[in-house]
């Protein structure tokens, strides 16, 4: 018997898919090539350890009781209560580039005063540009392509506080170097800017597991190890898939969030299709200590800082194998919690080359790692202040890591510079939801597999 939908990948996309087919008793299944739930946002345990996997914080943060915005919306959604994410705001986070600080909290009016007072010559144009960003609607799934980049230059003339503002926005959501799509750019604008970040105490396994474990109370079946190895075509229709396995499922619909290139392999070697499908490259090393601290005893009092050590932002990949010119730095810790973490964090993120790290030998990889550990590490020290002494443990992941665990050709943490925003593939009855259907960040992660559920499952049925 035929699933109603198969979808491939128990990230935060195709679990919240999930939930949503499940709850109008839609037969689904969810298909995960490895032994936990997660994809890009997972988490691990090592040396008795917990770790986060990709989360620095959940972006679109609202208050209980909030009616409208993205995160309402998701939950009302699901059918899931405030208290099953459990979000709590940021302490404050900053942008910091060469003579240039700007604090940002879940207070847009912070934000938009530090810029009218590190750039009062701008503060008319900003003032036009939200204006601009206000009239968007970020809500169409066909807007026309434009330039992020060319469009806030129509309105501020300063190069590096168009840099500043890109900078967070890129690190978290651009597949494209240089430049994001305005319509993406836009959702991260509000999503960041105007919405903020959250963070539950425990870290994302508290909310996959409140998803798991929704998706299962209605009826849904999970199977880990689970790893898809074709998907099935009736000539140019996806009829199922075959696993690693061998076994075969048939569903009349089938929801991917592996990404469209790597989809479209799995659909077989139409080279004119998949060469219409390249993957994307921008990919990250992330470093994360340990330390024995709460960092904000130690002088550091951010929920995320980003950086840039030139006043031209460089968001590419990069020819060494990492760019040491910018990063990111987060510590979990500095959110309001009602407790403080029983350990501190240090996590420091850069750009990575994909092609060195997956390219480097099994007997290179893992001195090659620490160099670059070392280098990054010795790169951010500036911006910290020195919590080296205090420092329990120190793990790090590289575009091979998450090749390995995400199968994302290339290590790619964004996918691909082209994004489906309706989901659609050339394959009928096979559609995209989380990184490249276009919706970014965590909450929009999951509103990718609801609004695509939606759209081509429970629409007219």
């Amino acid at each position: 018997m035929p699933y109603d939908a198969l979808i491939i990948g128990a990230g935060l996309s195709g679990l919240s898919a999930g939930i949503r087919l499940a709850y109008y008793e839609k037969s689904v299944c969810i298909l995960e090539r490895h032994t936990t739930i997660g994809g890009l946002n997972s988490f691990y345990r090592l040396r008795n350890r917990n770790y986060d996997v990709g989360l620095h914080a959940v972006t679109n943060y609202a208050v209980r009781g909030t009616k409208h915005g993205p995160l309402p919306k998701l939950l009302r959604q699901l059918r899931m209560d405030w208290d099953d994410f459990r979000l709590l705001p940021q302490c404050g986070s900053a942008i910091d580039f060469p003579g240039c600080r700007l604090h940002f909290s879940n207070d847009f009016a912070e934000f938009r005063q530090q810029i009218i007072e590190a750039f009062p010559v701008q503060a008319d144009g900003f003032h036009r540009f939200v204006q601009a960003v206000n009239d968007y609607d970020d809500m169409s799934l066909v807007p026309p392509p434009r330039s992020a980049r060319m469009v806030l230059a129509e309105y501020l003339s300063d190069p590096m506080l168009i840099d500043m503002i890109l900078c967070p926005l890129m690190f978290y959501g651009s597949a494209t170097p240089h430049d994001m799509d305005f319509h993406q750019f836009v959702i991260m604008f509000k999503s960041i800017y105007y919405e903020g970040f959250g963070r539950p105490w425990e870290g994302v396994r508290h909310i996959l597991k409140r998803l798991t474990k929704k998706y299962k109370s209605l009826g849904g079946e999970l199977r880990l190890r689970g790893g898809v190895h074709k998907i099935l075509l009736d000539g140019d229709r996806a009829v199922g898939v075959e696993l690693d396995d061998g076994t075969q499922l048939e569903a009349s619909t089938i929801l991917s969030s592996a990404g469209s290139a790597e989809t479209m392999r799995l659909c077989g070697e139409d080279r004119e299709r998949n060469d219409a499908h390249p993957p994307g490259d921008i990919s990250f090393m992330e470093t994360l200590s340990p330390i024995e601290k709460q960092p904000a005893e130690l002088g550091f009092p951010y929920t995320i800082l980003f950086y840039s050590r030139t006043p031209e932002f460089h968001y590419n990949t990069p020819d060494e194998p990492l760019d040491l010119r910018s990063g990111i730095i987060c510590s979990p810790n500095n959110f309001q919690y009602e407790k403080p973490l029983d350990e501190g964090m240090i996590r420091i993120t850069a750009l990575a080359n994909p092609s060195f790290w997956i390219n480097l030998s099994d007997d290179d990889y893992p001195h090659v790692k620490q160099e670059w550990t070392d280098k990054l590490l010795t790169a951010a020290q500036p911006l910290l202040p020195d919590y080296r002494s205090y420092v329990l443990d120190t793990d790090s992941f590289t575009p091979r890591t998450i090749r390995r665990f995400t199968g994302h050709l290339n290590g790619c943490v964004y996918g691909a510079s082209q994004k489906s925003l309706a989901g659609d593939t050339p394959v009928r009855r096979l559609f995209l939801c989380g990184t490249d259907q276009g919706y970014l960040g965590i909450i929009g992660s999951m509103l990718s597999g609801i609004t695509m559920a939606n759209l081509h499952v429970l629409k007219g049925s």
